[in-house]
């Protein structure tokens, strides 16, 4: 098991990164450089921290709030296995696991990489698609642009 995933932070309460009151992890290290990007701080790869995914599980089982766990960036996919694990954990927890991408899903499932193929069946909602800032609207749910899609697998 991968238990190692480099982060750039955490909001251990948010009700902006998806239904419910969520746990959202912040990987760090992203490909896409979006124009206007809400969160450059974790486009480097060698930013952040690296921290034990148990530790992270731990910290959530903590509030029995939490509807789910959000996993943000970053990017999420640049790192699937831990995420995989972790968000196996989370579903095993009774919990819901949403993923935001700057990837579509038709560019996700074209990647020869099991782990973002796992990761992608436990996903319970998927933003997906890179943020453009001619597209940008404050009025949409869960999302920066309007290209974004917010896809429901569960």
């Amino acid at each position: 098991m991968e238990s190692k995933i480099r982060i750039s932070g955490i909001v251990e309460e948010s009700i902006v990164d998806g239904p419910g009151i969520r746990y959202v992890v912040f990987t760090q290290g992203c490909p896409h450089d979006c124009k206007g990007c809400h969160n450059p701080q974790t486009h480097p790869f060698e930013g952040g921290k690296i921290v034990d995914i148990q530790e992270i599980f731990d910290a959530f089982c903590e509030n029995p709030l939490l509807s789910g766990i959000t996993f943000s960036g970053g990017e999420p996919f640049c790192q699937p296995k831990p995420l995989y694990e972790l968000g196996k954990m989370i579903k095993q927890k009774g919990k819901t696991v949403m993923v935001y991408s700057g990837y579509t899903l038709e560019q996700l499932e074209e990647m020869d990489d099991i782990w973002v193929k796992k990761l992608l069946s436990i996903a319970d909602i998927l933003v997906d698609g890179p943020y453009v800032e001619e597209l940008r609207d404050l009025t949409l749910q869960f999302r920066g642009s309007s290209n974004q899609r917010v896809l429901y697998f569960s």
